[in-house]
């Protein structure tokens, strides 16, 4: 009698998780938070200075002899060269968002952790960069030199730029993030090809084409081969 009462059900509803179901949100991260408060701040406040050096990187972008002129006036090189650094926070976001790098050993680190690790990475590859023009820099021709270092800054700005303006579009179309990443993967290798092609020419004022292509290769295509090393590697 009692063991008629209390037998055993059978769950007769369906435990499967259906295709459609939304996916877990990650895990949220203050840094990542904080980050974008300092950049609208930075950006807010910076602003009348940035929109003086837009006309600047433009012409810089369209002859070389623009870029000559935005490296001869030290105000404008000067905020120019502010507006790369302040960039450097949205490059690290938009990294971290859309997993632009994302090796094997971040993957399983706290949120705040993996940001701090995309933001050393991406640090890392300035500094090698730097190290290595000061390496490889002649002594003479200097300004020439400085000048196919520095016209990164201004390629830098412009691939930030139009990232930006991509990410505002692309999220308002509602793509997903997987087309989203190759799209700005699409976006930064072609804007690095335009950079190469621009300093070879800034180059090609005092070089010939050997030396101008191994000053690339040391500068440029190395420290970019190691941070994919990396990427994969790791």
């Amino acid at each position: 009698m009692l063991d008629s009462l209390f037998k055993s059900g059978q769950l007769l509803l369906d435990t499967s998780i259906p295709a459609d179901a939304p996916l877990p949100e990650e895990p949220s991260s203050w840094l990542m938070s904080m980050l974008v408060v300092v950049f609208a701040v930075l950006a807010i406040a910076l602003l009348k200075r940035f929109l003086q050096v837009v006309p600047y990187i433009w012409d810089s972008l369209l002859r070389v002899r623009g870029s000559a002129a935005l490296e001869g006036s030290i105000r404008v090189s000067q905020d120019r060269n502010l507006m790369a650094l302040v960039l450097t926070i949205p490059a690290i976001l938009v990294t971290y968002r859309y997993r632009l790098f994302n090796p094997s050993v971040l993957q399983e680190l706290d949120p705040n952790f993996q940001l701090t690790g995309v933001a050393l990475v991406l640090l890392s590859y300035v500094l090698i960069r730097h190290m290595i023009f000061l390496w490889v820099r002649p002594n003479h021709h200097g300004d020439i030199f400085r000048q196919a270092h520095r016209v990164a800054y201004t390629y830098f700005i412009f691939l930030m730029l139009l990232v930006l303006a991509t990410m505002g579009i692309l999220a308002l179309a509602g793509v997903e993030d997987t087309l989203v990443r190759y799209i700005l993967y699409g976006e930064t290798g072609l804007i690095f090809l335009l950079f190469l092609h621009r300093g070879s020419q800034i180059l090609s004022l005092s070089c010939n084409r050997l030396r101008t292509f191994l000053y690339l290769c040391a500068l440029e295509i190395l420290p970019a081969a190691l941070l994919v090393v990396s990427a994969v590697v790791l």
